[in-house]
C-alpha cells in the first residue's frame, strides 16, 4: 500500500475511475498530483447541494483496481494477490498439558486378583473327623501345609504353591466348611481344625511337615504346634493373634477388608458343592472369632518348633505390638514385619513373601 499523502485526497467510485479534488481525471503511471489551474474555479462548498451518503465499502477486486488506476501496484502483483485465498488467522494454540495421572495405590491398599491353583499331582475331598477335607498336592521334596485365612479358600496360596513346589511337596487343604469342603458339621474352633489337619496328614501318610499358615491359617498352626508337636517341623505364623485382645477394634471394616469379605462370599458361591450354606458358615465362626483364641504365655512357651511370627507392616486387624508380643513369648521365635502390606500380603506382594518364606526354611 503507497502511503504518499497526496493517496488522501484520491478516491475510487464504484466504477472504478478515480476522481480527484471534484474533477475526475486518469492517472498515469506513477504518482501525479493535482493541482488546480488559474482558470479553474473551485466551487464554494457552501453552495454545493448535500450529496446522499452512500455505502463506499469496495470489494477486494475494486480496491486492487484502483491502485493499478493510480500506478500504486503492479497488474502482476495485483494479480498474484488477487488470486491469493484470504488466509484466517490462526486461532492462538493453547499450550497443551498433559492430564495429571494420579499415583498408583500403596500395594496395602489394594486387594489383587485370587489366583488360580496349579496342575495338581493329586487332589480330592479326605473324609476326615466326620467331614470332608478338600486338598491338592504339588511338587516333591520335604513336604509343607498351606492353612488359609478365615472365609477364604486354598486359591489364595496360588503363588506360594508355585514357588515352593519345586523344592517341596506343598499341600494345601480348606478349612472344613471352607470353600471346596462342605459345611457338615456345626464344630468350629482352632483346636478342631488342628486335628483335621492332623488327620488329614495321616490319610496322606505325612508324618510331620512344615506348616505355613495365615490369619485363623496361622493360628491353626500354633494350635497344632502346641498341641502336637511331633507333627510340626518348622512354623511360619502370617497375621496371627495369641488372644482376642490383639485384634485392632473395627479392623475388619478399614482397609480391604470389606472387599475380601465380599470376595470371599463371590469364591463360595462358586467351589463350594453346597453354596446355600454359606450363613451356616458365618454362623459357625462368628462364635469363634469372639472369644477365640486365648493362647497364655505357658501355652506359646510349650512351641518347640522354629517359628517365625511375620505380619505386614500395614496390617488391618492385628496390633503390632501384639505381634512382636508373640514373638517374644515363643522361644526362638524369628519376627518378620513385611514392608508396605498388609494382611493379604501373599497377594499385594507374592514375591516378598514367597522369599520370607524360603529364607526361614532355609535358615
Amino acid at each position: 500500500m503507497c502511503s504518499d499523502p497526496v493517496f488522501a485526497t484520491i478516491g475510487c467510485d464504484r466504477r472504478g475511475s478515480c476522481h480527484a479534488n471534484g474533477r475526475n481525471e486518469r492517472v498515469g503511471q506513477g504518482w501525479t498530483y493535482l493541482r488546480m489551474g488559474p482558470n479553474s474555479r473551485a466551487r464554494d462548498p457552501r453552495r454545493q447541494k448535500p450529496v446522499p451518503v452512500t455505502d463506499r465499502r469496495l470489494t477486494r477486486r475494486q480496491a486492487t483496481q484502483a491502485l493499478i488506476a493510480i500506478g500504486c501496484l503492479s497488474p502482476a502483483l495485483a494479480a498474484a494477490q488477487t488470486d491469493q485465498p484470504r488466509s484466517e488467522p490462526k486461532p492462538e494454540s493453547k499450550p497443551r498439558h498433559k492430564p495429571t495421572e494420579s499415583p498408583p495405590k500403596a500395594a496395602w491398599l489394594t486387594l489383587p486378583p485370587t489366583p488360580s491353583l496349579p496342575a495338581a499331582t493329586r487332589s480330592g475331598l479326605a473324609a476326615v473327623n466326620g467331614v470332608s477335607l478338600f486338598y491338592a498336592q504339588f511338587g516333591e521334596g520335604p513336604p509343607v501345609v498351606l492353612l488359609h485365612g478365615g472365609l477364604a479358600n486354598s486359591n489364595w496360596w496360588g503363588h506360594q504353591v508355585e514357588a515352593l513346589a519345586r523344592r517341596h511337596t506343598v499341600i494345601v487343604t480348606d478349612t472344613r466348611g471352607h470353600g471346596r469342603s462342605p459345611v457338615m458339621s456345626r464344630r468350629f474352633g482352632y483346636d478342631v481344625f488342628a486335628e483335621d489337619v492332623a488327620a488329614l496328614m495321616d490319610t496322606l501318610q505325612i508324618p510331620s511337615a512344615a506348616i505355613v499358615g495365615w490369619s485363623d491359617g496361622a493360628i491353626t498352626g500354633l494350635q497344632l504346634a502346641m498341641t502336637r508337636p511331633d507333627r510340626v517341623t518348622k512354623l511360619f505364623a502370617f497375621g496371627a493373634n495369641a488372644t482376642v485382645d490383639g485384634m485392632k477394634p473395627d479392623g475388619a471394616r478399614s482397609g480391604v477388608f470389606p472387599a475380601f469379605a465380599t470376595r470371599c462370599k463371590v469364591e463360595y458361591a462358586t467351589l463350594s458343592p453346597h453354596p446355600e450354606r454359606w450363613a451356616q458358615l458365618l454362623d459357625g465362626m462368628r462364635p469363634v472369632w469372639r472369644t477365640q483364641p486365648a493362647f497364655t504365655k505357658a501355652q506359646l512357651a510349650r512351641v518347640k518348633a522354629p517359628t517365625a511370627i511375620s505380619d505386614g507392616e500395614h496390617d488391618e486387624i492385628i496390633n503390632r505390638e501384639h505381634t512382636m508380643q508373640m514373638a517374644r513369648d515363643i522361644p526362638g521365635a524369628r519376627l518378620v514385619i513385611q514392608p508396605q502390606v498388609s494382611h493379604f500380603a501373599m497377594l499385594q506382594n507374592p514375591g516378598q513373601f514367597n522369599r520370607a518364606v524360603m529364607d526361614f526354611f532355609a535358615a
